[in-house]
């Protein structure tokens, strides 16, 4: 801050009270002392002084502290004004409360050394007990605000620092309920996009082939198929609905899918990818009577489920290989679908089946690859492969 400040309206209010005040009391004649070379008017000096001082109590606290010190000084040469007095006590607040940090620590410490030195050097000077009165009255004029000031502000920035704190707390909870939010939302597209895209996928695919081919037979079957289809999406989709709505917490959950399910995964795909010239075989080779951690089973199943539902859409008739298997506790899913650059899909995706296998892989902190290739005998594949731990622990933060 500058001389050139704009007072606070604060401390213009304060420094017309203490001088008006001031004006009173010489108007009066009640002094604080008497006995001293300047009498008469020149009370007022130091009086004007003060409440001039007053102005700057909020804007340059420690010049209006020193200056405030030598005012207070000369007064002692007047008649004296109570009103002088307690203007200094103020100005002697304001520059703990208001001042920097250093001075805060060092306005206390230093009125009380030099409230301490009056007591023993009055005391010693006169050597009578009522010399201690002068102790206590400049323990009162500047220790005493001294120290409230600094227990004011120690009060506020306490207060400051709680509603910061306060402030902080509340902007993380926010921030980490936006991420649950999003985190839940990116598991119900993910959920919702495995359970019901390989049921509209094969209803897509057959419901193409019924369209095309002039065949009564070839109709009746796809149309079989997209029945059984459209029913077991349909009760997916309402079995996730109702867990959604369901707050009462009545309803026990569906049983997360596992790997036991892949024979029926895959009879499913068979049925589905028939008419599309596809063939699905299943290797399984995890060792018997050993249990996986349920996010991993889940995941390693949503994998292999949307793995068959992009090859109904984009392989090349052939074969595609499923393998399962369990090493250094690590399980290994790796589907093989023939491949080749067909002018486009049999059915439309969302390009988002392969986003969600990877964030199912690295939730779990694991490891995932999905792109072309080259089988033994020059053809061209897609690989999709996604390493997962198989170890409980491994899946502790």
């Amino acid at each position: 801050m500058t001389w050139f400040s704009r007072p606070h309206r604060d401390d213009a209010l304060i420094a017309c009270a203490g001088l008006l005040g001031g004006l009173v009391l010489w108007a009066v004649g009640l002094h604080t002392q008497g006995g001293r070379p300047l009498s008469g008017a020149w009370v007022l000096v130091p009086l004007l002084l003060m409440a001039g001082l007053e102005l700057l109590r909020r804007t340059a606290p420690q010049t209006a502290l020193v200056a405030g010190t030598c005012v207070l000084i000369a007064d002692q040469c007047t008649l004296g004004s109570l009103a002088t007095v307690v203007m200094f006590t103020d100005i002697v607040y304001a520059a703990v409360l208001y001042g920097s940090p250093a001075a805060a620590r060092r306005i206390p410490v230093t009125t009380g050394l030099i409230t301490v030195g009056a007591t023993i050097g009055f005391y010693a000077w006169f050597h009578t007990p009522d010399a201690l009165l002068i102790g206590v009255m400049t323990g009162v004029i500047s220790l005493a605000p001294a120290t409230t000031g600094a227990l004011v502000r120690n009060h506020r920035e306490a207060a400051e620092s709680a509603w910061l704190r306060a402030e902080q707390t509340a902007l993380l909870a926010e921030l980490d309920r936006g991420q649950a939010v999003l985190a839940e939302r990116a598991r119900m597209a993910r959920e919702l996009h495995d359970m019901v895209a390989n049921h509209l996928s094969a209803i897509a695919i057959h419901s193409t082939a019924a369209l095309s081919l002039d065949d009564p037979a070839t109709t009746k079957q796809a149309l079989s198929v997209i029945r059984e289809n459209s029913v077991d999406g349909l009760a997916e989709m309402r079995r996730l609905i109702g867990l959604l709505r369901d707050t009462s917490g009545r309803e026990e959950p569906a049983a997360a899918p596992t790997l036991a399910g892949l024979e029926a995964l895959l009879a499913q795909a068979r049925a589905n990818g028939a008419a599309s010239g596809l063939g699905f075989t299943l290797d399984d080779r995890r060792p018997d009577g050993t249990p996986l951690p349920a996010p991993v089973e889940l995941a390693a199943y949503r994998i292999v489920q949307e793995s068959l539902t992009n090859a109904l859409k984009h392989a090349a008739p052939g074969t595609v290989e499923v393998a399962v298997t369990r090493a250094d506790e690590l399980l290994t899913v790796c589907v093989i679908s023939p491949y080749d650059q067909r002018p486009g899909p049999r059915a439309p995706g969302s390009g988002a089946g392969l986003v969600g296998m990877r964030e199912r892989v690295e939730l779990l902190d694991g490891t995932f690859a999905a792109g072309p290739g080259t089988a033994p005998d020059d053809t061209g594949i897609w690989l999709v492969r996604a390493q997962l731990p198989a170890e409980e622990r491994k899946l502790l933060p």
